[in-house]
Order: structure tokens, then sequence, then C-alpha cells
């Protein structure tokens, strides 16, 4: 999706600076016949010859970031590349909205940080077993039984060992430890409340990471409505003050306020659209589930690998 949205932001920049150019170019000329005749200032239409010029020059930039974000996603895809692509607006996902309460046992049932914040628990609690475990008294019992012979050759040394033999049998008792094992025994345990202290906390952050991105997604859909309403308005206004303009009714200035306002409510779109899919991914990425369809996410590996 990463990749789909670049090209996409940069294939609508460049429409967006062809489209301007065309305007540019045409505001330019009839602004060369209004000031032949005395009708506009050099100074507007200076303005407009530089916005011509900085149009150009835009459409360049754009067309050049457009094949180098192009290029990125056919290698992602593998695709060749000489295949052409053009990307289409998606739309979003409506009617419905996903529930922080669901998500939350979804991520604590389907995540794997779940289990390791067991597994960790598990371990530092048995750490102090195992500690009081070895500071318990304990005897060793030992046994060395020997062989001697010698040769002026390493190979003849092991051969028909002579009669001296030797057997030693002991055993080994503590009989004090210096506190060692107590040691061990508290250091195990203050190990254990440092880690169960962590894995509270990250349970917290854990839990707070699902709630933030549930809330996340459901205000970019709100937001995405926002935007592409701030896109019609922007785009409606432009038509009237360009007309406006063509008829000397407003200067070039606020022609140029309204071209830019439109330029950034359609690239604002884009951008909220792009925030509204990242967030639905995210969110699944974070619960494993799937709210659109209400079922777990499910994978074939042999599917997914093409066997």
């Amino acid at each position: 999706s990463n990749y789909f949205f670049s090209v996409l932001q940069a294939q609508m920049q460049h429409r967006i600076n062809l489209m301007n150019q065309a305007n540019n170019d045409t505001l330019f000329k009839i602004a060369q016949g209004r000031y032949n005749i005395g009708t506009i200032a050099e100074n507007e239409l200076l303005q407009l010859e530089l916005r011509l010029l900085k149009s150009n020059a835009a459409v360049e930039a754009s067309a050049l970031d457009l094949e180098n974000k192009l290029f990125e996603l056919k290698s992602f895809l593998r695709l060749p590349e000489e295949d052409s692509l053009a990307l289409m607006v998606p739309r979003p996902q409506e009617g419905f909205v996903a529930s922080t309460e669901k998500a939350v046992a979804m991520a604590r049932e389907n995540r794997s940080d779940a289990l390791a914040f067991e597994r960790r628990e598990l371990e530092a609690r048995m750490e102090v077993n195992r500690a009081k475990r070895e500071s318990r008294f304990s005897m060793n019992l030992y046994a060395r039984y020997g062989l001697t012979q010698s040769a002026a050759v390493l190979s003849e040394a092991f051969d028909d060992p002579s009669e001296s033999q030797q057997l030693t049998v002991g055993i080994s008792v503590p009989i004090i430890d210096w506190g060692l094992a107590k040691g061990k025994i508290r250091m195990a345990e203050s190990n254990r409340e440092l880690v169960l202290s962590n894995l509270e906390q990250e349970r917290i952050d854990f839990l707070q990471q699902v709630r933030y991105q549930v809330d996340q997604f459901n205000m970019q859909a709100n937001q995405l409505r926002i935007a592409a309403k701030s896109d019609t308005v922007a785009q409606k206004r432009y038509h009237v003050t360009k007309q406006r303009y063509l008829i000397g009714k407003i200067s070039v200035t606020e022609l140029n306020i309204a071209q830019e306002e439109r330029d950034n409510a359609r690239l604002g779109y884009i951008n909220a659209l792009y925030n509204y899919w990242r967030n639905y991914y995210r969110l699944r990425q974070e619960t494993l589930y799937d709210f659109k369809n209400d079922r777990e996410i499910e994978v074939d590996p042999e599917q997914l690998l093409g066997e």
C-alpha cells in the first residue's frame, strides 16, 4: 500500500502540474492581449509569465518523480519495466466501524506478543524456583578408578596395564557458603519483580497501542469525508475565481491563491485516503482480524507459496 500510494500521489501531482501548465499558458496568452491594449499592468503580465515558467519546471520534475516511483512499484511487484501502469483512486470501505473491545480481545488472542508476556513471566518465576532449589542441602558422591602403565612409545602405554590400580571414593558436603545461596535467591527475586514490573507496563502499552489504532482508523474515515468535501469546494471555488478573473473582476493574486488551494485540496484528499488505508491495514496487523468481514485472518501457506 505504501508503494501504491507513493505512485498515486506522484501521479496526481503530475496531473495537477500538467493542468496548471495548460491553464497558465492560456492565462498568459490572454494577459498578453490585455497588456497590448493597456487593460492590465506589466507587473500582472510578469506574474503570469513567472507562473508559466514555474509550471513548466514543475511538470518536468513531477514526471521524473513519477517515473522513479513507478520503477520502485514495478520492482516490488516483479513487473517488467516496459509495462505501463495507471493507478485508479481507490474508494474507502464504507459501512463499518471497528470496535475497541473486539480489537483488544483479538490482539490478546492472536498476537504473539501476548504469549511472549506469559513466557517471560514464567521464565522469571522459574529462575527464582531454581535458585531456591539449588540452595538446599546437597551432597556429592564421587569415585575415581585408574590404571597405570609406562612405555617408550605412546601407543604401547595402553597395552597390558600394570597390576598397580587405584580406586578413590569420596563424599563432598558443603559446610558453609557465606550467604551465597541466599544472595542468589534475592537476586532472582529482584529480577523477577523487575520483569513483572516491566511486563505490566508493556501490557498497558500494548493494549493502548491497539486502542489508539482503532481510534485512529475510525477518526480517519471522518477525516476522509472532510477532505473529499474540501476538494469539491476548492475545485468549484477555483472555477468561479478563474471566470471572474477572465472578465476582469479580480486580480491575478486572488487567482493564484485559489489555484494553490485547489491543488492542496486535491493532494490533501489523496493523502487522507492514504492515511485511511494505511490505518486500515495497521489495524488488521495489530489484531490479525478482518473487521470488514468480521472474521479472523487466515492464510494458507501452500497457496501463498504457490504450491
